[in-house]
This record gives structure tokens, sequence and C-alpha cells, in this order.
């Protein structure tokens, strides 16, 4: 694109609406981030084009770049948009259940828009939203009493649970689905004998009645607060 401000064509979706009786479509900012959130939600990130995105809209593309500049502003409005729907920490709240409370938001987030699991923190330009999430989480633990080295250690490895379990979740084949079950006793029809472990482990956990591989975040979650909580006392 140019340097030049990008020529506002309201005008033209004023115009072809008045041509054909159509309601003119509502446009902003804000429009375009949530039509494209709706879209990745469907179908990811990756597919996402602006041809996409207008059509979606009921505008024409050229339309859309008065309000953005490309599709990268587009993904930084997404992923601010996102951390909008995570719950920031007080920092007078005590760090457990304030992490707690947080870990939840952000994975109920991640299982409504999939497509962020890998992007929450890979923007370069973060918005306010995102800067704002960041800084109450590290006023949280720092004002109960984490060191700036735990701080970092705290943070990094929660995220890292955090994200890498809802994009594993998100991947994993269906939860209950019968034909899941009848590829799982084909395993352990054919595989025992070179796998014995793994079939055991399938038999003995996963094939249990109330299985559901979902449970296992408040384990894990409660495994790295543990784990916090000693290096924590150690430090005080």
């Amino acid at each position: 694109m140019s340097d030049d401000t990008p020529r506002d064509t309201s005008d033209d979706t004023r115009d072809e609406a008045a041509r054909t009786g159509a309601k003119r479509p509502t446009l902003s900012r804000e429009a375009v981030i949530a039509g494209a959130i709706e879209i990745a939600d469907q179908i990811g990130v990756e597919p996402l084009t602006l041809r996409k995105l207008a059509t979606h809209l009921g505008v024409k593309p050229m339309s859309i770049y008065y309000y953005v500049a490309n599709k990268d502003e587009i993904i930084d409005g997404m992923v601010d948009a996102v951390f909008t729907e995570i719950e920031m920490p007080p920092p007078e709240t005590p760090w457990r259940e304030a992490m707690t409370v947080r870990a939840h938001s952000a994975r109920e987030a991640l299982r409504r828009h999939p497509w962020a699991a890998g992007m929450l923190d890979s923007r370069t330009n973060p918005g306010p939203a995102n800067l704002g999430h960041h800084d109450a989480v590290i006023a949280c633990l720092r004002a109960n009493g984490f060191s700036f080295a735990l701080t970092g250690h705290a943070f990094a490895t929660l995220d890292a649970f955090i994200y890498g379990f809802a994009l594993q979740e998100s991947s994993l084949p269906g939860q209950g689905d019968p034909q899941m079950t009848d590829l799982a006793d084909e395993f352990l029809e054919h595989f025992t004998e070179h796998f014995p472990a793994l079939a055991e482990f399938t038999r003995e956990y996963v094939l249990q009645p109330g299985y559901a591989f979902r449970n296992e975040f408040d384990v894990g979650l409660q495994l790295v607060l543990d784990g916090l909580e000693a290096r924590y006392a150690a430090e005080s």
C-alpha cells in the first residue's frame, strides 16, 4: 500500500446499496475486527483474506482499507480483542487464586477462538488490552511478593501450560466419539504386544468411564501452581 491516506470508499458502498435497495452495512474498525474473528473462529487465520472478510461484511474489499492498513493490522486487532475476554487479576488478590481464575478465563477464551492459541504473544505491535493484561499479571505477582525472576518464571510457565493445553485440546479427536472408542479397541487388539505400556494406560485410564482429556487441565494447572508455590516458599 502507498503512504497516502486510503480513499474513503463508503460512498461506493452507499451507491451500491441505493442501486440494489439493500441496507447499507455499517462499517467501522470494530466491525472489521469482529468480522475477521467470526471468520477465523470457523476456518482459522491463514485462510482469512480481505476479500473473504469484505464478502462476510457485505462491503467492497477497498472499503476495509479505510479502517485498517493490511492483514497484519487486522490480526493485531483480533489478538487484542481476545485479550479483552481474559479476566485480569486485581493486584490485591492472593496470587494462587488470581492465577487460577486467569488460567481458566484464558482457556475459555482460547476454546472460543482456537486460532489464537499460538498468536497471543506473537504480535510485534501489541494493543492496549494485550499490554494491559500483561501489566496486570505482573503487578499481581509482584504485589504478592514474587521476585522479578520468579515473576518471569511464573508468567512463562503458566502461559506455556495454558496455550499448550488449548492447542492440544483443539486438535484432539472428539472426546466420547464412538468411532474413537472403536479405534482405541483396534489399537489394543493389534499393538498391545509391541507397545505394552501405552496399551495398558489406554485400557486402564483413557477408556475408563468418565475419562475426558479436558479434565486434565485442572490437574495440570494445580501441578504448575504447586511448583511455583514451592519455589516461592524457598525464596521467602
